[in-house]
């Protein structure tokens, strides 16, 4: 029997269930337990004659009830599943995962409590789901709790807070969620939560000079205040960016000369998961995680493994003065990485200009099958230091593009002016013949 999650237009009821029909059964009762929390028990399901498909064998009222959410929300969340090998009992796996699921506690926040001991007692994410009969997937998002401030984890379990909203904070650095548990604990404020807690994580563009990581005095662009002076923004968001990110190389290379055997800035916007990693010193090989959030704030996450290099650096032996005598470096520094990633969507950009068609597939694509585990968006081509944006400006690539692009305006231009002086032309004689009318 393998766990996975598998998507709901994947699924269907298969012949052989024993409430195989064409009425849709009654939801009543596990509606809004599904409703709150989810399907919890596993699908038992089987391959359809091809690996893309599946037929439940037990579990069509979990199946309906995940479809009327799915009407619901305008969105379907992927089933958890076991799916049957062949020659395999089907009571007696349904049985099996029914029992397994029922020595979960009921709320998830206990979950986590149980889920954290096992992994400090050295137990794996595919373990704890094995033990469970849930998928590793669920697995992650109970142990993502961990990253709440204990008041929200608290909040969560007195159910004061639905599960979407608490899914929303785990992404959230520890600054937006004291941010927004002061909005929740005042009566008088309006603590933003589901999907508009999406937005107010990780749209706009107001950025708080909080989080700047240079000083406020090396920023040449104008800062805004707000009435009462308790709160001011960097007005220009590129500017800042290109500031931040210099102070980031900074930090990542003054990490380097203190010795951590390596620093991993990570993307903007990908979250560290502590629960995903074990705390190792410097002497012991560990490592520095940088995250930086959209809205600028910039964590610093030292004496770091993930679990996988941890358990593999015990294996080895790895000794601490082995592994401070020989650092491992980057190849590339922050501000020659910058260079390159720069200089390289110069040369694709100018690369697609003689491929309009590949240009128009990309975007069609992602106008009509967007996802949420990628996303397409406006490069803004932040140079991290002066040297980089004078070598920008003088590669061949970004000068020929910007040629183009002019033209493209230019012949623009004089198509809107075209259309302009027919529509006046058209006015004109009309109220000519008007005048002749009369």
């Amino acid at each position: 029997m393998q766990l996975a999650h598998i998507p709901l237009d994947r699924l269907n009821i298969s012949a052989l269930n024993m409430r195989h029909g064409k009425r849709a059964p009654d939801l009543s009762d596990i509606l809004p337990s599904v409703r709150a929390r989810g399907v919890l028990v596993p699908l038992l399901v089987r391959p359809n004659g091809s690996p893309e498909s599946f037929e439940i064998v037990a579990g069509r009222r979990r199946y309906f009830a995940a479809k009327s959410l799915a009407d619901e929300r305008g969105k379907a969340d992927p089933l958890p599943c076991a799916i049957m090998e062949a020659g395999e009992d089907a009571d007696a796996l349904e049985a099996s995962l029914i029992e397994n699921v029922a020595r979960l506690n009921p709320d998830e926040v206990s979950q986590w409590e149980t889920f954290s001991r096992l992994i400090r007692e050295g137990r794996t994410v595919p373990e704890i789901a094995g033990t469970f009969g849930i998928t590793e997937l669920q697995v992650k998002r109970i142990l993502a709790l961990g990253e709440l401030l204990p008041k929200i984890r608290e909040a969560y379990r007195r159910d004061e807070i639905n599960t979407e909203t608490a899914r929303y904070l785990t992404m959230a650095s520890k600054a937006q969620q004291k941010d927004w548990l002061a909005l929740f604990a005042d009566p008088g404020q309006y603590a933003p939560r589901g999907y508009q807690l999406k937005q107010w994580l990780f749209g706009g563009q107001s950025i708080s000079t909080k989080v700047a990581l240079f000083a406020i005095e090396d920023y040449p662009g104008l800062i805004v205040s707000d009435l009462f002076g308790e709160e001011s923004y960097f007005a220009d968001a590129d500017l800042f960016w290109q500031k931040q990110n210099e102070a980031i190389a900074a930090k990542r290379d003054a990490c380097l000369e203190h010795g951590w055997s390596e620093v991993i800035v990570l993307e903007p916007g990908q979250h560290f998961h502590s629960w995903d990693h074990e705390k190792t010193p410097k002497k012991k090989g560990g490592k520095v995680f940088i995250s930086v959030s959209h809205r600028g704030e910039v964590e610093c996450h030292e004496g770091w493994l993930s679990r996988k290099e941890a358990r593999r650096a015990r294996a080895n032996g790895e000794g601490a003065e082995e592994t401070a005598a020989k650092p491992s470096r980057p190849e590339l520094t922050g501000p020659m990485q910058n260079y390159v990633d720069l200089h390289r969507h110069a040369a694709v950009r100018f690369g697609l200009l003689d491929h309009p068609g590949a240009a128009l597939r990309l975007m069609v694509a992602h106008a009509i099958a967007g996802s949420g585990l990628w996303q397409v968006r406006r490069e803004p081509q932040r140079a991290a230091h002066e040297i980089v944006a004078a070598s920008l400006a003088a590669c061949k690539a970004e000068a020929a593009f910007a040629e183009k692009r002019r033209e493209v305006v230019a012949l623009l231009g004089n198509r809107m002016r075209t259309a302009q002086s027919l529509t006046a032309m058209a006015t004109t004689s009309a109220r000519q013949a008007s005048s002749r009318g009369s």
